[in-house]
């Protein structure tokens, strides 16, 4: 078995490639940075499979790297940044202030063996005895915490409900939670972001990767070593997710074994959502706020991209009050957090942050704009008339708010209730909140995956429109996803859809737009992506549903239609918080 090499470098004491046994055989390997004092210390933890030796500044990571710090260089600062690794904490800013930080390597990723298969039940159990391992250590103090973004914040909601004895608090930040919903299938359509991120990201950090991969910019040795397996080696310790959510239209037991389990979690938790993460990142950390068993549990909602708000200076203090709270018993203030913290936004990229006490906001009101099918405007009184058709190949019906007189706050979940019928089996509705200037130039935002998003997205396959009455809320519609409905041609069907949690502030003389379409949004302007971007940014990033297995032509090419009968009028409706 390969032995551990410890060093004392940067004011810390690394343990490189730490053997953590599995209860199976299989051996993890962790880096483990350390203060150079004796004594024992509470515990930052990560486990994934993007591989612990891989720089953030590698090739592959160059341009977010780059974007980042170019936007913001407080970021490098106080830092030799040789130990920056791809969305999780840097431990030169993190050992100083009394913290160990361990990242391991998740099995059949980087230089842990094993099969590789994302965010599995036995990745899980994994990540549980990592944890227990840790707290056992005679550097640890007994309390672990986890904290980092996106993947490294998806698998804390999952290890989470396992109860791990020293979990002692979770910092989840931008981290889907249901693997069906926020993940796999949005509103029942496939995303095809699994099977291009794994085929793209991951094969490349798989165990056995080896001489075809990086190198370790600290110690020169392989990311995804120490030994060069065969290609047919390698497909068979991988389980491609693509596939898998590819062949499985309805929610059901493989998706729930990949889900948390909410009332399980009752460990302090600070969910941090971000409002431009669209198809990703943003629902799971609002649902989870709200369905965690913890009674301590606290939400953050922040704009930008996704990598900044983690890193920048009032970030790393927000994550360092919480978790000196909760792993060290400091006085850091966290008893004087807000429940809820929001940045609302506004046009040019500006965010005030405002102090709530629960999500969604108490003074919410729920006001209905009716779509008025004559004039494509959004208005307090239900309109009926003749049905309006468009084709799903196209940038669909736009229905404007006019411009109003003062300006209007928009912050909260949304929801949309539509009548639609198709020449078709079937309709894949794509819905866009969309605001412009006076001028007409499109307000777009920095988003989580994409340099310009819109302010809100929602999506449904019409046959999959069965409600769950007990989990709906009017503001929230749930859908269970078991069983397909097909649509009777020219046979309109009650639609009730999920629209993302948004916040927007619209200025007097701005439009806000509600944009009904037959497929994902595209904001017309080309690729918008910073240079050594990984894919195309076009306004939804990588998020795309545009798989002809799972969308064929035939059924989702055609022509659909909003119906508007009077007494089943459609609207729109959206979280107004008033300004007085």
């Amino acid at each position: 078995m390969k032995q551990a090499q410890s060093v004392v470098a940067d004011g810390m004491r690394i343990d490189w490639d730490v053997a953590i046994p599995m209860d199976d055989g299989v051996v993890l390997r962790a880096d483990v940075f350390r203060p150079l004092a004796e004594g024992r210390y509470p515990v930052i933890m990560t486990l994934g499979p993007y591989a612990k030796g891989l720089a953030f500044q590698d090739k592959f990571y160059k341009g977010s790297w780059d974007n980042m710090v170019g936007y913001y260089p407080e970021i490098a600062e106080g830092s030799s940044n040789k130990y920056q690794n791809w969305e999780v904490v840097d431990p030169e800013k993190w050992v100083p202030d009394g913290y160990i930080c361990i990242r391991v390597d998740s099995r059949g990723a980087g230089h842990s063996p094993g099969v590789m298969e994302v965010w599995s039940p036995r990745e899980r159990k994994d990540y549980h005895d990592c944890i227990e391992w840790a707290a056992a250590q005679p550097w640890s103090n007994g309390k672990v915490g986890l904290n980092g973004i996106s993947y490294y914040a998806m698998n804390q909601w999952y290890v989470a409900s396992l109860q791990p004895p020293h979990l002692a608090a979770i910092c989840v930040w931008e981290g889907a939670a249901d693997y069906y919903r926020d993940l796999s299938r949005h509103g029942g359509i496939l995303s095809t972001f699994l099977d291009t991120w794994f085929n793209r990201t991951l094969v490349g950090r798989q165990y056995g990767y080896g001489e075809r991969g990086a190198r370790s910019w600290v110690t020169g040795e392989l990311v995804a070593g120490p030994e060069t397996l065969p290609d047919g080696v390698l497909a068979k310790n991988r389980v491609d997710p693509g596939p898998e959510v590819l062949n499985r239209p309805l929610d059901g037991a493989y998706y729930r074994e990949r889900s948390p389990k909410f009332d399980k979690i009752t460990v302090p938790v600070l969910s941090a959502a971000n409002w431009g993460g669209m198809g990703l990142h943003p629902r799971g950390n609002f649902e989870g706020y709200r369905a965690a068993a913890s009674k301590r549990k606290w939400l953050q909602v922040h704009g930008a991209s996704h990598f900044s708000p983690f890193y920048r200076k009032d970030g790393e203090e927000l994550q360092k009050r919480f978790f000196g709270h909760f792993l060290k018993g400091e006085n850091t203030g966290w008893e004087k957090q807000p429940p809820v913290q929001i940045h609302v936004r506004h046009p040019c990229e500006t965010f005030v942050v405002r102090d709530e006490q629960e999500w969604p906001l108490a003074r919410t009101q729920w006001t209905k704009f009716y779509l008025d099918p004559a004039g494509r405007t959004l208005g307090r009184e239900p309109k009926f008339g003749a049905a309006v058709e468009y084709e799903t190949t196209g940038d669909g019906l736009r229905f404007v708010m006019p411009p109003q007189a003062e300006e209007v706050e928009i912050t909260g979940p949304v929801a949309a209730k539509l009548f639609v019928s198709s020449d078709a089996a079937d309709a894949d509705l794509f819905l866009a909140l969309r605001l412009f200037d006076p001028d007409g130039k499109e307000v777009l935002f920095v988003g989580s995956n994409d340099p310009c998003v819109p302010i809100g997205l929602g999506w449904l396959r019409a046959s999959q429109r069965k409600l769950d009455p007990e989990r709906s809320l009017p503001y929230r519609p749930y859908h269970p996803h078991d069983e397909s409905w097909p649509l009777k041609p020219g046979e309109p069907v009650e639609l009730d859809i999920e629209i993302l949690p948004t916040s927007i502030v619209v200025p007097p003389g701005y439009r806000f737009v509600f944009n009904v379409r037959g497929k994902d949004f595209d904001h017309g302007l080309g690729d918008k992506g910073f240079a050594n971007a990984p894919y195309p940014m076009r306004g939804v990033g990588n998020l795309l549903h545009n798989d002809p297995q799972d969308r064929p032509p035939a059924i989702f090419g055609g022509v659909n239609r909003l119906h508007f009968a009077e007494g089943k009028e459609p609207y729109l409706l959206l979280p107004v918080i008033p300004t007085h």
